[in-house]
């Protein structure tokens, strides 16, 4: 008797949408395995990671904080999944568009500028995002490179990048000597929403984006091409679409929206541009796609719920002594069995039953 892959004659609409549940379920029956290893009580453990947090108005601010930019990085990246070309590298483009934003929030610093001056910093952290994301894009087009590879080293860059600049001609004199410019301008930094708390207007933003890549692959021709080119390029080109062209064309809006949440990063909730701005929101919203679906409503659920194991694994470290790192073997751990049940969606498991012949024969 054998436990074998079969693969299936359709792919299953039930598995596709229970996959990210049976994924989640898995991880937490895993986690807390290793909540029990590390000494801690696991219900209390996943108590204060998944619950804790959603019983606090200003931590449920904080879940919508860190969601924006996983959100926003996420729905670039489906783009250029759903049309089968994979954008590794959104940290560096959250990077650059985190430096590019800055460098006029830097250079007009005391200088008593007008409101012009976020909309000229989300524009150019866009835009930078949006470059930055083409270099791999031609290298695949005009070179035929893999853009997995390129795409990840120019995160070193970027991040080596900012590090000079914060460390360099940008450091704030005042600063005593810490690698961090000056604090942003009032007209330099995105305006909260609520008083007292750090929700701020990018949130809305994050939404806005949601909406329009919903609408985008829905409801125009261009998603109908996204989709077709992903998952039937022959097709695509007996159709007509231009594989070459989506490439640049998903990259460059994978980018600028990655290039957009660094600038709105830097700008909102921090203030200031310094080392360490991201907590890997670009890497992180690789799994947010994914268990998203690659679906923009089912995205910004991924992406809270992302978010919400940021918020619980700072709480888990402050009451239960749990290190920070658990986060990110939690959020590893998810991407696999993500990946593992989605395989199901076009396989299934099947037992085949092998009938021993015997031979005998006269000697």
């Amino acid at each position: 008797m054998q436990l074998v892959l079969e693969k299936r004659a359709e792919r299953s609409r039930t598995i596709a949408l229970v996959s990210p549940l049976i994924a989640i379920g898995l991880t937490l029956v895993t986690m807390s395995v290793l909540f029990a290893i590390l000494g801690k009580n696991p219900i209390t453990a996943l108590g204060v990671y998944f619950i804790a947090p959603l019983t606090d108005s200003y931590s449920l601010q904080e879940i919508a904080v860190k969601a924006t930019p996983l959100v926003m990085i996420a729905i670039g990246l489906s783009l250029c999944y759903l049309a089968n070309v994979w954008n590794i590298g959104a940290e560096g483009q959250f990077l650059i568009g985190a430096v590019a934003g800055s460098w006029i929030a830097v250079k007009t610093q005391g200088s008593e500028a007008g409101h012009w001056v976020l909309p000229a910093m989300l524009i150019a952290g866009a835009v930078a995002g949006a470059l930055y994301a083409l270099i791999p894009a031609l290298c695949r087009v005009k070179f035929g490179a893999s853009e997995i590879l390129t795409s990840l080293m120019l995160v070193y860059v970027a991040d080596l990048l900012l590090d000079y600049l914060v460390r360099g001609p940008w450091r704030d004199p005042a600063g005593f000597n810490f690698p961090t410019t000056a604090e942003f301008d009032p007209v330099a930094t995105v305006p909260v929403l609520i008083e007292g708390g750090r929700l701020h207007l990018g949130s809305l933003i994050a939404l806005l984006v949601v909406a329009c890549a919903f609408v985008l692959l829905d409801r125009t021709i261009k998603g109908f091409e996204i989709r077709v080119v992903g998952v039937a390029p022959r097709a695509a080109r007996f159709g007509g679409f231009n594989a070459n062209q989506l490439v640049l064309l998903t990259f460059a809006v994978s980018g600028a929206l990655a290039g957009l949440a660094g600038i709105i990063e830097v700008a909102g909730p921090i203030g200031h541009l310094q080392p360490g701005i991201s907590p890997g929101y670009g890497f992180t919203a690789i799994i947010v796609a994914f268990l998203g679906r690659l679906n923009p409503v089912g995205i910004l659920i991924a992406g809270l719920f992302l978010a919400l194991t940021f918020i619980g694994g700072e709480q888990a470290q402050i009451t239960m002594k749990i290190p920070l790192d658990v986060t990110k073997v939690f959020q590893g751990i998810l991407l696999f069995y993500v990946l593992a049940c989605d395989s199901l969606i076009l396989y299934r498991f099947k037992l085949v039953f092998a009938s021993r012949q015997v031979q005998s024969g006269a000697g």
